[in-house]
């Protein structure tokens, strides 16, 4: 992929946003580990796990994107991410985290935590980098101070705006599908361009109608629940 082209640029742009809409719980996990402590040392104890977790999610990403040169792991990891963004529109979040008895502790916790929350960010990122190291760096540089300092913001404008959800399930699930169109063995198949757009169209409206349809039966469930 040439550097500072549109590709590149769309494809920098998808992982922001990617780690926008993934990560925005993370920031929250960071809080919550380090409840227990002193003020003074909740600000060391931030800077201190989101290194970790920011090393620990770069070297994981790098891992991933080499992985994905294996023959066949590209339509595997596609698989796996058009349901990562159809979890995304359906599922709750949980933010019940322990919090840290003392700095180090902490500082574990928000590593830990990160690490297991962030697996399918690894992935999805790792996708839309097409290989290239310099959009996996970039990616990290730019979204992970959003997600750590203004986590708050974040999830209060998915809060008010939940199509912001509904765009970054999209995003994942165009990742996903140009993820399977591009595995060696398949690509043959996917030579014309009209096929290879509309296929990756039809992924990106299946996840959406799927996840609409079943977030709005588990709503009507919900409703119908009596109350004791």
């Amino acid at each position: 992929m040439e550097i500072w082209s549109v590709d590149f640029f769309t494809a920098l742009l998808s992982i922001v946003v990617i780690d926008l809409v993934l990560a925005g719980d993370n920031a929250i996990v960071i809080g919550l580990a380090a409840r227990n402590l002193p003020p003074q040392q909740r600000k060391k104890v931030i800077i201190w796990g989101t290194f970790g977790a920011v090393l620990i999610r770069a070297i994981a990403t790098f891992l991933v994107v080499y992985l994905l040169e294996i023959p066949g792991l590209l339509v595997i990891g596609g698989i796996i991410l058009v349901w990562i963004a159809y979890r995304l529109l359906v599922e709750e979040k949980n933010h019940d985290v322990a919090a840290g008895e003392n700095f180090w502790a902490a500082v574990r916790t928000i590593i830990i935590a990160d690490a297991v929350m962030g697996l399918d960010n690894v992935l999805a990122v790792a996708g839309a980098a097409h290989g290239s190291f310099l959009l996996v760096i970039l990616g990290l540089l730019i979204s992970i101070p959003i997600v750590v300092w203004g986590s708050t913001i974040i999830l209060k404008f998915i809060d008010r705006f939940p199509i912001i959800i509904y765009i970054g399930s999209a995003v994942l699930a165009w990742t996903a599908s140009k993820m399977i169109v591009k595995e060696p063995f398949i690509a043959k198949f996917f030579q014309e361009d009209w096929l290879k757009y509309g296929f990756e169209m039809l992924i990106i409206i299946l996840v959406i109608i799927l996840g609409y349809t079943r977030k709005k039966s588990r709503k009507s469930i919900q409703k119908k629940e009596p109350e004791f």
